[in-house]
């Protein structure tokens, strides 16, 4: 095996294989290493396992709905072996994907855990390999708090090992990925209770989109339990207990699921012996162009502090390796408008700034918000919420932000997302013709602003939890 490359890419999942793949295409000698499974926490512990859960649920709530609709339709219990037995070997399929495209595009593989020997050199099981270029895409791992009994808990990694339903669960977090796994837990049949430290889930994102969301999962049962600070958890006669510091206690629970963040995996790497900078909390800063204070080291994905979404680390690679090796001087990431989703009951879209944001940058700003029950639900006695605002800035009204919650906002987003790209405005919209009867038609119909407020209001930056480790 050869043991110097253009260049070595540490970690094998989004980011690590898009650089890895086009610098390869480029002609490039190329290198991965990876311990674990190809494709990284997407594809093992995150979008992929995540969607099918997702889809899973939603079918659980078709066939509730299905007897409203004339449909004959009754629910049992889920069949949890099935649906895990079928979710990992969809998992399965996509890493022998990638191990054979490894292979097929001339990229070679190397498993193991890699730490850095000078600048241009990584450690691996005793084996040193040298590079050119060296790109660190090692992603994230779940933060667990240093609070006693947190053994108790398991994380999102954990909760894709689940090898039975738990009857009773508590999720301790209510960022995106706490109520993505209480709105499946939720819908297969679990009791779900929310504890968070904050005052409202999905904190960071628009007030409107915490609002609806929290008023839908309560209308599914999920008790939530905000401003809930989690001292400690404890083994009780009745299970998995959650103690607050206020001296608030939450008991009976089966399994509590750990859901406060993510910390950059870049710990064992040894990064200070190639003077790579890394700030407190693991993240290695970088510029606009991923590249860290170390010339010819580099950073992507998570690990950077940046936007953690899966496509922003995949786009982050193809235009490095188009920078470093197809003479594309410029090319880099434009982190403004990254539309992104939460794959919650009902989901949540959202590009561009809330309406906070906007009144902080803007003199002049325009919101536009509707709500209303979709067709889908006309019939159901379950009707969900959609809710939609437009924010618009300066005289022109250029939409600067879409904040959608409610069916199908994940898959209709994709496209305004280019029209707030392009900088379109109020005036765009209207001229479009609306496609009757679908939700979406409610973006371009919307004619009536939403009064001024009296005063602006700011976002809470909220609270995290601090990587101990």
């Amino acid at each position: 095996m050869d043991t110097h490359f253009d260049l070595i890419a540490i970690g094998g999942g989004s980011g690590g294989l898009a650089v890895a793949e086009k610098a390869a295409q480029f002609g490039k000698n190329v290198a991965v290493i990876e311990s674990h499974k190809m494709g990284g926490t997407c594809v093992n512990n995150g979008c992929v396992p995540k969607k099918v859960m997702w889809y899973a649920a939603n079918l659980a709530h078709a066939v509730d709905d299905a007897k409203h609709f004339g449909i004959p339709a009754e629910r049992g219990a889920t069949d949890w072996k099935k649906l895990i037995k079928g979710r990992q070997d969809y998992i399965g399929m996509i890493n022998r994907y990638w191990d054979g495209y490894v292979v097929d595009t001339g990229i070679t593989r190397i498993n193991g855990k890699a730490h850095f020997v000078d600048a241009h050199t990584v450690e691996v099981d005793g084996q040193r390999y040298s590079a050119d270029h060296i790109v660190i895409a090692t992603g994230g791992r779940p933060i667990v708090p240093p609070v006693p009994g947190a053994e108790l808990g398991i994380t999102s990694d954990g909760f894709f090992e689940l090898q039975s339903q738990p009857r009773k669960v508590a999720i301790i977090g209510a960022g995106y990925i706490g109520v993505e796994l209480a709105g499946v837990m939720r819908a297969l049949g679990s009791d779900v209770t929310v504890v968070a430290l904050e005052a409202r889930v999905l904190e960071t994102f628009d007030g409107m989109i915490s609002d609806v969301l929290m008023a839908e999962m309560r209308k599914q049962g999920i008790e939530l339990h905000m401003s809930f600070q989690v001292a400690g958890l404890a083994r009780t006669d009745d299970g998995i207990a959650l103690d607050a510091s206020n001296g608030e206690r939450l008991d009976g629970f089966d399994s509590v699921i750990w859901a406060v963040g993510r910390a950059p995996n870049t710990r064992e790497l040894a990064l200070n012996v190639a003077g790579v900078e890394t700030r407190a909390n693991g993240v290695v800063p970088t510029d606009e162009f991923q590249n860290t204070n170390v010339p010819g080291i580099y950073a992507i994905g998570d690990i950077t502090g940046r936007t953690p979404l899966t496509p922003v680390a995949i786009a982050a690679g193809r235009r490095l390796a188009a920078r470093l090796f197809n003479g594309e001087a410029e090319s880099r990431v434009d982190y403004d408008n990254i539309p992104s989703v939460v794959f919650a009951h009902p989901p949540v879209g959202t590009v561009g700034l809330t309406e906070a944001q906007a009144r902080e940058r803007h003199a002049k700003v325009t919101i536009y918000q509707t709500d209303f029950t979709p067709m889908r639900h006309a019939l159901s006695e379950h009707g969900v919420t959609t809710a939609m605002k437009l924010v618009c800035a300066g005289e022109n009204q250029q939409v600067v932000g879409i904040h959608l919650i409610g069916d199908n906002v994940d898959e209709m987003l994709q496209g305004f997302a280019v029209a707030v790209k392009m900088g379109a405005t109020k005036a765009d919209f209207d001229s479009t013709i609306a496609i009757h009867p679908v939700s979406a038609e409610e973006l371009v119909t919307m004619k009536t602003p939403e009064p001024e407020p009296e005063t602006h209001h700011v976002v809470d930056s909220g609270v995290e939890w601090k990587d101990a480790s």
